[in-house]
């Protein structure tokens, strides 16, 4: 992967503080992605193995989940490495890597969003023909489609940076490898390529949060002809994904519309590649009673199983 610059490798800045603090964040952050990937491992294995794989909602968080282990994965290792490691250091070609899966994943995640949420329209406003508009086939079409479309945003991404020549200095005031903080460091005027990074990230982003709020505001709307129990359930569901979406998109939107000197991108990213993905398969189980038997039978089946075998 060449380019047209002297630039062979960056120097990650990470999140700048004493040294003290730096140790209690990398316990912390440790501590999340832990919690990041045993969580979302027991939501996948848990509608691996039950009933509930046959149901789109779920069909839909599975994915999901898995989406946010990968996700993370491209992000948290790197920058709790780089807390207490004294050399931060990373190639061209691996912080290209970094900014193409970051940008592919995270766009996959946000269709999976947006899928979930056509779901929950159709199955409140269209309870009668639910079955058969949201079928395994359409299902596997807007994952698909979810797939296509975060693969051309990520490479559209991509191409924008990969134009620019570096020169130097290569420091990345950032944690990770993102669009914005390598404009800064482009020798070369990075006016129109800013416009670019804004109208394929943060126009991205925003679009598909108010298609999210859109749906929510009509699923809401038709609740008042419903009853009281129908009502109840299905704004415990909505609840959950409305949580989900706020944390998620709200700082990702903050991050890359405004221009980089009113907002300190890496701030906000902290949100949506941390904290987001952590509070996901919580929000999920412990607001779901289906989840939650689920879990238990699973779990349980698996655990004695385990048991019988060691006696």
């Amino acid at each position: 992967m060449e380019n047209h610059n002297n630039v062979t490798e960056f120097i990650l800045m990470g999140i700048l503080m004493k040294k003290e603090i730096k140790i209690m964040c990398f316990v912390i952050f440790t501590a999340c992605y832990l919690v990041i990937f045993l969580g979302n491992f027991i939501v996948f294995i848990t509608i691996t193995y039950s009933h509930l794989m046959q149901q789109p909602m779920y069909y839909f968080l599975w994915h999901l989940s898995f989406m946010d282990s990968c996700f993370t994965s491209t992000i948290i290792p790197r920058m709790i490495s780089d807390l207490i490691s004294p050399r931060k250091s990373i190639s061209y070609n691996c912080c290209m890597t970094q900014l193409f899966a970051f940008h592919l994943l995270a766009g996959v995640e946000i269709f999976i969003l947006v899928s979930m949420a056509f779901d929950r329209y159709v199955a409140i406003c269209k309870p009668l023909h639910y079955s058969t508009i949201v079928n395994r086939q359409r299902c596997n079409l807007l994952v698909l489609f979810a797939w296509v479309l975060a693969l051309w945003h990520s490479a559209a991404q991509l191409l924008t940076i990969m134009k620019l020549p570096f020169c130097g200095p290569n420091k990345i005031d950032h944690y990770m490898c993102d669009s914005k903080p390598l404009l800064k460091l482009a020798c070369t005027d990075t006016h129109v390529a800013s416009i670019l990074v804004i109208a394929n990230s943060g126009m991205f982003a925003l679009v598909n949060f108010l298609i999210l709020v859109a749906s929510y505001i009509v699923i809401l709307y038709n609740l008042r002809n419903h009853s009281s129990e129908s009502r109840r359930k299905a704004l415990s569901t909505c609840a959950s994904h409305v949580m989900v979406v706020l944390f998620f998109f709200v700082p990702c939107i903050t991050t890359y519309i405004p221009p980089s000197d009113i907002v300190n991108e890496k701030e906000f990213s902290v949100f949506y590649t941390v904290f987001s993905p952590m509070l996901n398969p919580l929000i999920y189980t412990l607001r779901n009673t289906e989840m939650k038997n689920a879990m238990r039978k699973v779990w349980f089946s698996k655990l004695t199983m385990i048991f019988k075998q060691n006696r």
